[in-house]
């Protein structure tokens, strides 16, 4: 059978279990939970390459519309990139990228995406640029105890409750993603059960991580301010990470973000007018 596009599939069972599948070959990943805890939506797209029923390659993309300093812009990010070891080279990837350069080129503001260091000669052919992020982060001396209050994420309820939290609460950034829970929920309901967090002083929520000392804080839910939420954390912290941009970066040291065997790639005008400002885009609507 003839290889073709298939998009946006996501209630086709057959098709969903060979996503799957090919997602669980090359990155270890699998979106069925996500899917069946109801946050796979509109937003996620995949554009597959379907050969005798099977998804032997695939593009994904992501609705990532962001409140930038309080106007939305709307994004897109490609993600989810793979093909089967037995169908590379067949020029699958560029056939999907075409199709999907085709329907949102010139339709959004911006396209975005974060490349493995393999496939960086790859996305310039389509007009992306490297682009570069920057990361705020600063030594801390907090006397007081911790009243950082874990909210565990058990399941479906308390899934949902915390998606109500995000689509009804704006954040403290001066970047956020927003109309597309789902994919704060990916991470959310899988990886970061034990890592949402209230603070009952400013009555907002923080999604966070403490290593050897350290606060990673990925967004604050809420108006409660940045020093706030990391005080709120107690004398365990000694250094704060923020993976987002702080709408008030005084007090803090910026430094250009490298990651490992990752590179960031921009297209359109949003990223052309704002080319020299320093921001980071959060790292928890990664893709």
């Amino acid at each position: 059978m003839k290889a073709y596009i298939e998009k946006n599939y996501r209630d086709n069972d057959a098709l969903r279990a060979s996503f799957n599948r090919l997602a669980e070959k090359n990155f270890g990943l699998n979106f069925e939970n996500w899917y069946q805890n109801g946050f796979w939506k509109d937003n996620y797209i995949p554009y597959s390459i379907v050969s005798d029923g099977e998804v032997i390659s695939n593009v994904s993309v992501n609705a990532c519309n962001m409140n930038y300093k309080d106007k939305t812009i709307k994004l897109i990010q490609i993600g989810t990139v793979m093909t089967d070891p037995d169908h590379r080279g067949k020029g699958y990837a560029r056939m999907l990228m075409e199709q999907v350069m085709k329907d949102y080129e010139g339709k959004v503001d911006g396209i975005y995406l974060f490349a493995n260091d393999s496939v960086l000669e790859f996305y310039p052919r389509f007009g992306f640029k490297e682009a570069k992020e920057y990361q705020y982060t600063k030594e801390v001396s907090i006397t007081g105890e911790n009243k950082a209050k874990m909210v565990p994420l058990n399941g479906r309820d308390d899934f949902d409750k915390a998606a109500l939290l995000l689509d009804t609460k704006s954040q403290n950034a001066q970047m956020y993603m927003v109309g597309n829970t789902g994919l704060y929920m990916f991470y959310l309901s899988q990886f970061m059960t034990e890592n949402l967090f209230y603070i009952e002083d400013c009555n907002s929520y923080a999604v966070a991580e403490i290593e050897d000392g350290t606060l990673i804080l990925h967004t604050i839910i809420g108006e409660g301010s940045v020093d706030e939420v990391i005080t709120s954390f107690g004398s365990q912290v000694k250094k704060v990470v923020l993976c987002f941009t702080p709408k008030d970066v005084s007090g803090f040291e910026k430094s250009e973000l490298h990651e490992e065997d990752t590179t960031f790639f921009v297209k359109g005008k949003f990223f052309e007018e704002n080319r020299n400002e320093e921001y980071m885009l959060q790292a928890i609507t990664h893709a």
